[in-house]
C-alpha cells in the first residue's frame, strides 16, 4: 500500500467531496481466494472560503531561515481554488472483519525538510517501518504522542537515521518537534492496506477492495470526520460524495 497521502475530526461542518478512491499495493488475506477487486475513487473538497495560512516566524533558528527566508505557513488547512483539499485521511472502518493483513516490507517516509515535516500527514501499516530522515542542517525532534501507541520522543541530528514502528492501528497521532514548536504533523496506522491520503486537488484513490458492504471515513485534523456506507461489487468502481459546510469559528 502506498502510504501517500494522502498523504488527515469535523470541528466545524465542511464539505468532503469523494468521487475517487484506490489502495495500492494492498494485499489479499493469505489462502483466501480473490475476487474481481473493486475502486472506489474520489476528492475531498472544502465548501466555502478556507482560512488563510497563518504566518510562521522561523528565527529561533538560523538554518531555517536560510531555508525559508521569509517564514513559514502553517499546513493545517490546505485547500486549492476549487476547494480540493489535501492531507484528508480517507480510509475503510468496518467492513473487513477478522481479514488479517502482513505489513509491507517497504518503509513509509516522513522528512524533516526546511523545518517542516514532509508529508504534513503521514499513513502506514501497523509494524511498518517508518523511515524519519533529517534532509536539514540543523538537529530537529520527533515527538509522537499516541493514545493507543507507545509514545517515542528522539533528537534527531542531521544526516543521523533513525526510524520507528507503531504495533497498533490508531488515527491519527499528532506529531511535533520539541526543537521548533511550530513543527506538526500527524501519522495514522492502519491494520489493513485500504486508505490514502489526499494530495494535491484533493485527490486520492483506493483499490483492490474485495466487494462487500463497508463504511468510509474521512478524516481532518482541523474538520473533523465524515462517513458514509457503501457497497462494491466484483470489478466496481463506486464514488462517493461526502458534503461539509464551514462554521463559524472552525
Amino acid at each position: 500500500m502506498s502510504s501517500r497521502l494522502i498523504s488527515p475530526i469535523v470541528a466545524g461542518t465542511f464539505m468532503v467531496c469523494v468521487v475517487a478512491m484506490s489502495v495500492h499495493g494492498a494485499g489479499l488475506p493469505a489462502n483466501a481466494p480473490a475476487p474481481a477487486a473493486a475502486v472506489v475513487k474520489g476528492t475531498v473538497k472544502f465548501q466555502g472560503t478556507a482560512p488563510k495560512a497563518m504566518h510562521i516566524d522561523m528565527s529561533a533558528d538560523p538554518k531555517c531561515v536560510q531555508a525559508h527566508p521569509g517564514g513559514g505557513s502553517t499546513e493545517d488547512i490546505v485547500a486549492d481554488a476549487s476547494g480540493g483539499l489535501e492531507n484528508v485521511i480517507v480510509y475503510v472502518s468496518q467492513g473487513l472483519g477478522d481479514a488479517k493483513f502482513d505489513p509491507p516490507t517497504e518503509p513509509a517516509v516522513i522528512e524533516q525538510k526546511g523545518c517542516m515535516y514532509k508529508p504534513h500527514v503521514v499513513a502506514l501499516r501497523a509494524n511498518q517501518t517508518l523511515k524519519v530522515v533529517n534532509a536539514d542542517g540543523t538537529t530537529h525532534n520527533i515527538h509522537p504522542s499516541p493514545n493507543n501507541n507507545r509514545e517515542l520522543n528522539q533528537t534527531q541530528p542531521p544526516g543521523v537515521p533513525l526510524s520507528m514502528t507503531f504495533a497498533r492501528e490508531e488515527i491519527a497521532i499528532p506529531v511535533k518537534c520539541n526543537i521548533h514548536p511550530w513543527m506538526h504533523s500527524y501519522i495514522a496506522v492502519f491494520k489493513h492496506p485500504f486508505f490514502a491520503v489526499t494530495g494535491k486537488g484533493g485527490s486520492f484513490e483506493i483499490e483492490n477492495l474485495p466487494p462487500g458492504n463497508y463504511t468510509i471515513t474521512a478524516w481532518h485534523e482541523k474538520l473533523g470526520t465524515s462517513i458514509q456506507k457503501i457497497t462494491v461489487g466484483e470489478s466496481e468502481t463506486k464514488g462517493l460524495e461526502f458534503v461539509f459546510k464551514a462554521q463559524p469559528g472552525s
